[in-house]
């Protein structure tokens, strides 16, 4: 069985393609992620580590390569296949957690899977397994605001898993927190991602985090090795 999750192959892409200002960010990337392993994504600020987030997660597209997830060719689908591609196979973490205050931390966590069809009791059950599996689920019912920061972060890391994506992408997911509510709340975004079984690809200046994922890859003048 082949449990290639993500694959990248010869991502190319520029701002300003053609023009004189024209700035070359990916230069031919080529990345394979499978089922259960977390990468790290280690880059200076401003060599595109963003940018191949987006271009793995569909929210941008390369100049030119490929993109596959689960093996099935992304690149030139319709912009409504992608929508659905985001929806159902890929959870995105950032670096501010973006929880939707008015709403409970179960519920952010229930509302996606409402909006992705699933019935509001198996997405209620869902949201308290996750929820219990990082440690807050007696934090459920509060609001974003009655939560620490770590408990944000973690309430977000559900929130991503909540229709059980089969890729996970972050962008420095725990940048905002302090050395030791990181270093929890890593703990807790690794056991999701093995409990889950995820293909993850984490980006991170944090060099002590990243020796603790499967490898790293680094990105710099526009190429990984």
């Amino acid at each position: 069985m082949n449990d290639v999750m993500l694959e990248l192959s010869g991502i190319e892409k520029a701002y300003n393609r053609g023009k004189p200002n024209e700035v070359m960010v990916l230069r031919g990337v080529d990345l394979t992620l499978h089922a259960g392993e977390a990468v790290a994504l280690v880059a200076p600020s401003g060599a595109g580590k963003s940018t191949l987030l987006h271009i793995a997660g569909l929210l941008d597209s390369a100049d030119t390569g490929h993109v596959r997830i689960g093996g099935q060719d992304m690149t030139r689908l319709s912009d409504r296949k992608r929508t659905a591609a985001r929806r159902n196979d890929i959870g995105f973490i950032y670096q501010f957690h973006h929880l939707l205050p008015e709403f409970s931390a179960a519920e952010n966590i229930v509302l996606p899977q409402l909006a992705n069809g699933i019935g509001a009791g198996q997405a209620k059950r869902r949201a308290s397994d996750l929820l219990e599996s990082v440690g807050v689920g007696a934090r459920a019912a509060h609001r974003p605001a009655a939560l620490s920061g770590g408990e944000q972060q973690r309430v977000a890391f559900c929130r991503a898993l909540a229709n059980q994506p089969r890729l996970l992408l972050a962008d420095e997911p725990t940048g905002n927190l302090d050395p030791a509510t990181s270093d929890v709340v890593f703990d807790s975004l690794m056991a999701l991602v093995r409990g889950e079984g995820l293909a993850a690809l984490i980006a991170t200046h944090n060099m002590e985090l990243a020796a603790r994922m499967d490898r790293i890859v680094y990105l710099e003048a526009g190429l990984l090795s």
